[in-house]
């Protein structure tokens, strides 16, 4: 049973996925498309699958190094925790970054409040990683012949305040553990104001939090690694968009991907149910205004992506779900109290 939050979420999602969807069909000739799916090169498409499939081994491979400070958990139990756990955010909104603490914490003694602070810690290394790739992309490579000169000012200035951005996260998560007593009594503090119980576990999440931060503290060398893998899993994410591009003829070089990474970025933050709408929406407009292809096949590339990229994952997802003894109604309980206290 959903609660009155959650419930009003899914609606809201369901309409922005509805609203993006008609901007995203709109102009598009329904018979072209038809043609242009049905045209697809399976080769191209094989390679949509294959960059996947790596891409979620690379994200559980990454998230083993972040998490071990606190413990260390074996690949394959990430691989499958991380399949879960995005499946879920395939039906609900963000749910895979409550699900996947919460399941690291049953089996490996984690504080689930310090495994979800990797996750957060997570979020912040993708998107710098993103904006590398931006940067590289704008002002470093020789730009494809395809680009449009049009958005290129408006490009590099929405890069650099998303690289801003993504600065002060990192800042203000690294000033949170080094220096965390102070914060936590500025915490402490705030909490004072609400119920005992509450603040009390607020108060114990927070600490929690901040040791889930321990890998700040880590050597050069760690840090080296976890750029590596970030670049890996970016370059194989940008790699299932290449394949994407000319499996319907859209002879884009692969550093175009670099471009389209930063739109596909901003598209997938809408909170819709299984990025319908944004994701679509974000890569036709990528294609379109950055390159000036064709909309239908840029349509159909853009259908083709997301459902290759995710219909295994939800498949699969489903599959190992009974195993960590869950239902997509116990997953939607662990979304609906926002204010739960961590077990441990």
């Amino acid at each position: 049973m959903l609660t009155g939050r959650n419930r009003a979420r899914l609606i809201v999602g369901g309409l922005l996925a509805l609203l993006l969807l008609y901007f995203f069909f709109r102009g598009v000739d329904g018979r072209a498309l038809g043609a242009a799916l049905a045209s697809a090169h399976p080769g191209w498409l094989s390679g949509i699958l294959v960059s996947a499939a790596i891409t979620y081994v690379l994200r559980a491979w990454r998230w083993g190094a972040l998490l071990l400070p606190l413990a260390p958990v074996p690949l394959g139990r990430l691989v499958r925790v991380t399949v879960v756990g995005f499946m879920s955010g395939l039906f609900i909104p963000r749910a895979s970054e409550i699900v996947r603490p919460l399941l690291v914490a049953r089996s490996h003694g984690i504080k689930t409040s310090a495994g979800f602070a990797t996750v957060v810690l997570e979020r912040v290394v993708d998107l710098i990683t993103v904006l590398t790739l931006f940067f590289v992309y704008l002002y470093v490579l020789p730009l494809p012949a395809q680009q449009r000169p049009e958005p290129l000012p408006l490009l590099k200035a929405a890069g650099m305040g998303a690289a801003g951005l993504a600065g002060t996260a990192l800042v203000v998560l690294a000033a949170f553990h080094f220096q965390a007593e102070r914060a936590l009594r500025l915490i402490d503090r705030v909490l004072g104001w609400l119920p005992a119980r509450i603040g009390a576990a607020l108060g114990q999440m927070a600490r929690s939090f901040s040791h889930g931060l321990l890998v700040l503290q880590a050597p050069l060398s760690r840090w080296l690694l976890i750029g590596a893998q970030s670049m890996l899993l970016w370059l194989a994410i940008a790699l299932g968009i290449h394949c994407a591009s000319h499996a319907f003829g859209l002879a884009l070089p692969f550093r175009a991907t670099f471009l389209i990474l930063g739109f596909l970025t901003v598209g997938v933050s809408i909170p819709t149910p299984g990025m319908v709408g944004g994701f679509h929406e974000a890569y036709l407009i990528a294609l379109t205004a950055g390159f000036g292809a064709d909309r239908n096949l840029a349509a159909a590339a853009g259908i083709t992506l997301h459902a290759v990229t995710n219909i295994p994952v939800l498949v699969v997802g489903l599959l190992w779900l009974s195993g960590e003894g869950l239902t997509l109604g116990k997953v939607q309980e662990m979304t609906d109290d926002d204010d739960r206290e961590d077990p441990r």
